[in-house]
């Protein structure tokens, strides 16, 4: 089997960049420069992360570049130092977050490709803040196949005064 893909040379910082407040991502290949086989990205955790999900229809899998990172995986929470790597298995009920106040940089592939696309419709070229993102996420992630099913874990969770969506009290709320 090949790839009938054409090369990508991308030095440190480049790529396609996302402005999530908190949690900039920069996408280094995407499905239709892999042929739809995976799609990988580097993103560094300022903040916290996204309430617990299930994807139906790809593997996602973190390599953790500095710092410590918190992943609920199914039933159990790891922390996964610099140099780990965790892949979670779709159907798999998961989170992560910043296991102390210090950043975490991750590299993150997702296969197949096609989820990178939940990213770039929930973010798009706008700076997003933490309740923006969720609010999108959840209007959107049907779409995607991936359903969230509980709160995120973390340091301490955003506080929302006046919440647009009752859902973003318990689902998709990014920690900070």
């Amino acid at each position: 089997m090949s790839f009938d893909i054409r090369e990508i040379v991308l030095g440190p910082g480049e790529g396609k960049k996302l402005n999530a407040v908190e949690h900039p991502f920069t996408f280094k290949a995407i499905g239709s420069d892999t042929d739809g086989h995976y799609s990988i990205f580097e993103s560094t955790l300022h903040g916290g992360g996204p309430g617990q999900h299930i994807h139906d229809n790809e593997e996602e899998a973190f390599y953790v570049i500095e710092g410590n990172l918190r992943v609920l995986l199914g039933e159990i929470t790891i922390e996964a130092l610099a140099g780990s790597f965790i892949l979670v298995p779709r159907g798999t009920v998961h989170t992560f977050s910043r296991a102390d106040k210090n950043p975490v940089k991750l590299l993150v592939i997702i296969s197949p490709a096609g989820f990178e696309n939940f990213f770039f419709e929930a973010i798009g070229e706008d700076e997003v803040d933490a309740v923006m993102m969720a609010e999108r996420a959840l209007d959107i992630g049907h779409k995607y196949g991936v359903t969230f099913t509980g709160p995120p874990i973390g340091l301490s969770l955003i506080h929302i005064s006046a919440p647009t969506s009752p859902r973003l009290n318990s689902y998709a709320v990014f920690c900070l």
